[in-house]
């Protein structure tokens, strides 16, 4: 018989409502780590700052996301990997397009402009449009956060 905690880390004992819950409140804690910046000051920051600074963020979502239900930390690496990747960002990135204004639409314009230096292994274009959601989530981390929290929960990464 195995332990309450050998099951949590197992993944069993799952609570779909902690798990709703917790999605929903993913980002709620992180306003205490953004710097007070200025709209000017967000305009001079470069896409590939911004998407730099996206990344980041990206992970940290996919990170907590992936928290709970408790496993072992190769299961939390496998489906976090597999989430920041660019076919899976750029496939992200198609399914918020629609719900995006025209100011996050000139960002991911931006973002995807501005990407270069492409891996071997991805397409340009699949690259351009990672690029392009990092930006958007690096932008958006900067100057509304609760816009950034209600696009990443349109967002639904597989389980």
């Amino acid at each position: 018989m195995e332990s309450k905690e050998e099951e949590l880390l197992d993944g069993k004992d799952e609570d779909p409502q902690m798990d709703t819950s917790w999605h929903q409140s993913l980002l709620a804690h992180t306003a205490q780590f953004t710097q007070q910046i200025s709209q000017g000051q967000v305009r001079q920051i470069s896409p590939a700052a911004l998407a730099y600074l996206g990344d980041a963020i990206y992970e940290l979502y996919a990170r907590m996301y992936y928290l709970l239900p408790l496993q072992r930390p190769e299961a939390y690496h496998r489906l976090v990997v597999e989430q920041v990747r660019a076919e899976a960002q750029a496939l992200h990135l198609r399914s918020l397009t629609p719900y995006l204004t025209t100011t996050e639409l000139d960002i991911v314009r931006r973002g995807r402009n501005a990407a270069t230096g492409r891996p071997k292994r991805v397409n340009p274009e699949i690259y351009q449009q990672a690029t392009s959601l990092e930006t958007l989530i690096g932008y958006l981390y900067l100057t509304d956060l609760p816009r950034l929290t209600e696009l990443l929960q349109k967002i639904h990464p597989e389980k």
